[in-house]
C-alpha cells in the first residue's frame, strides 16, 4: 500500500482509511483503487483490527471515478475500471467480517456514493449529499448501486434517483433509509470516529458473523435463514467474547471484550 492516494492509521484497534485525492474531490484513478483494496486486505488480515473507518479528505467524500483516466486511450479502459478497480472494492467491503463505518464527510457521487451505501454503518455530515450521477454521463450505476440502493430505499425512489441523478441531502437520504444517520457538521468528526471506537469494542466475532447473515439473507428463504442463525449462533456461542457477556451480565457489570 505505498502510495499517498489513501491515509492509512490504526488507533485504538479502529483502521482509519481516508481517500486522500482533495484536488479532485477524492475521485478514483488505478493508482488509489489498487491501494484501497490494500488497505482492506490488511484490515481483514490484522487481528488488532476490529472496526474501519473510511472517510475523505478535503470537502468530498468522493466523486466517483476520475473520468480523465476512463476516458484516457491509453488508460485501463471501462471494462477494467469496473472489473479491476470497483467490484473487488465492493466485495471486500461485503466479505471482511469487521464492522465498517464510512464517514461520509462531503458529496458522495457516483462509485462514490455506491461504495459508501456498501459500508455496515453510514453517517453523514449534515451538509452533505449524494447523487447517483452515472445517467448524467450516460452510464448505468456500478459498484453495487443497483444492488444496494433498491434494497435500502425500495424500487420506485431507487430508479428515480439512478435515471434524474437527483442530488440527496444527508438529511434526505436519513429519512428514505439510505444511511443510519446525519449528523451535525461541527460535531461529525467526534461522532463518527465515537461510532467506530464503540464498534471496535464490541464482540468482534458476533459482529462478523452478523454481517455473514445479512450478506447471505439476500438470497435465502426464510427456513434457510433460520438454519444459518442457528449454525452461526453455535459459533458465536463458542467465543471468548460470548462468555464474558454472560459473565458480565450476571455480574452486573460492563464486559469487557476482546474480539476473541
Amino acid at each position: 500500500m505505498d502510495s499517498t492516494t489513501i491515509s492509512f492509521e490504526i488507533r485504538d484497534a479502529v483502521a482509519r482509511i481516508s481517500l486522500n485525492r482533495p484536488e479532485v474531490f477524492n475521485s478514483f484513478n488505478k493508482e488509489m483503487a489498487k491501494a484501497f483494496q490494500a488497505a482492506l486486505d490488511r484490515c481483514e488480515r490484522d487481528q488488532a483490527v476490529r472496526a474501519i473507518y473510511l472517510t475523505g479528505i478535503g470537502k468530498a467524500f468522493c466523486a466517483g471515478q476520475d473520468l480523465s483516466e476512463a476516458i484516457d486511450p491509453k488508460g485501463p479502459g471501462i471494462e477494467r475500471i469496473v472489473e479491476d478497480h470497483y467490484n473487488p472494492i465492493i466485495l471486500k467491503l461485503r466479505s471482511i467480517e469487521k464492522p465498517i463505518v464510512c464517514a461520509v464527510n462531503g458529496v458522495a457521487a457516483g462509485a462514490g456514493a455506491n461504495i459508501a451505501l456498501a459500508c455496515d454503518v453510514v453517517v453523514a455530515k449534515s451538509s452533505s449529499a449524494f447523487i447517483q450521477a452515472f445517467s448524467s454521463i450516460g452510464l448505468i450505476p456500478d459498484s453495487g448501486g443497483t444492488y444496494f440502493l433498491p434494497r435500502l430505499i425500495g424500487m420506485q425512489k431507487a430508479s428515480a434517483l439512478m435515471m434524474l441523478a437527483d442530488k440527496i441531502s444527508a438529511t434526505e437520504a436519513q429519512e428514505l433509509g439510505m444511511i443510519y444517520k446525519h449528523l451535525d457538521d461541527d460535531q461529525f468528526e467526534e461522532q463518527s470516529w465515537a461510532l467506530a471506537l464503540k464498534l471496535a469494542s464490541r464482540p468482534t466475532v458476533g459482529l462478523g458473523l452478523t454481517k455473514r447473515l445479512l450478506n447471505e439473507s439476500f438470497n435465502n428463504s426464510l427456513a434457510e435463514q433460520l438454519k444459518r442463525e442457528g449454525e452461526e449462533q453455535i459459533v458465536a456461542a463458542s467465543s471468548k467474547d460470548y462468555n464474558e457477556g454472560v459473565q458480565a451480565f450476571l455480574e452486573k457489570r460492563k464486559p469487557t471484550f476482546t474480539g476473541e
